[in-house]
């Protein structure tokens, strides 16, 4: 659940309240650039199960070929995100929000590509047409208002928003309605 340590970000962007995995899938965000968009994935490894290491072991380019057929494809990937929300709630940073992590790939958003350079990546456990769990929405909209208080974030999306045709994320089982908020601006506050 959220609670006021999360508010307390250091230079970089990581969150105290936050367990922080660092991956080593990061790099800078191009000189000036700010973060105006919010990004909604899903992921569970192996696809269906929950609970486990896998999305740790892919982000920190730890993953086992061998320990499930489904990870033979995958292991060499190179991906991340800024965050990782389990069902039971847990909140897991893996790049600093000052950094640009590798969730979006091939995006476009208001006529703007590269949405890695101008976007932080949530990755909430499950499928595209799992429900996703009520402690998940908690913190991820205690999440949202952490972010909104320290970047000018212009909206909400979903993986699929920006990379149509190529993504269905988070997917039909996502309830937009609860969140607390999806499109609207706000002038930072802080620096996370």
């Amino acid at each position: 659940m959220l609670n006021d340590e999360w508010a307390a970000g250091d230079a970089r962007g990581w969150l105290a309240g936050a367990r922080r995995v660092e991956s080593p899938n990061q790099d800078a965000r191009p000189a000036g650039m700010s973060v105006e968009l919010v990004v909604i994935h899903n992921i569970s490894l192996p696809p269906g199960e929950f609970g486990g290491p896998g999305v740790e072991q892919l982000f920190g380019n730890r993953l086992d070929p061998a320990e499930h057929p489904y990870y033979a494809g995958i292991h060499r990937l190179r991906v991340s995100a800024h965050f990782f929300i389990r069902r039971d709630g847990e909140l897991v940073q893996f790049v600093p929000c000052g950094q640009r992590a590798w969730h979006a790939g091939v995006s476009s958003w208001r006529g703007r590509e590269c949405c890695n350079d101008f976007s932080i990546g949530v990755e909430l456990e499950g499928t595209d047409d799992s429900s996703f769990s009520d402690a998940q929405y908690a913190v991820l909209n205690g999440l949202l208002r952490v972010l909104r208080s320290a970047h000018p974030i212009a909206a909400v999306v979903g993986h699929s928003d920006i990379a149509p045709g190529r993504k269905t994320d988070p997917g039909p089982g996502f309830d937009w309605g609860r969140l607390e908020i999806r499109d609207a601006g706000t002038a930072p506050a802080a620096s996370i």
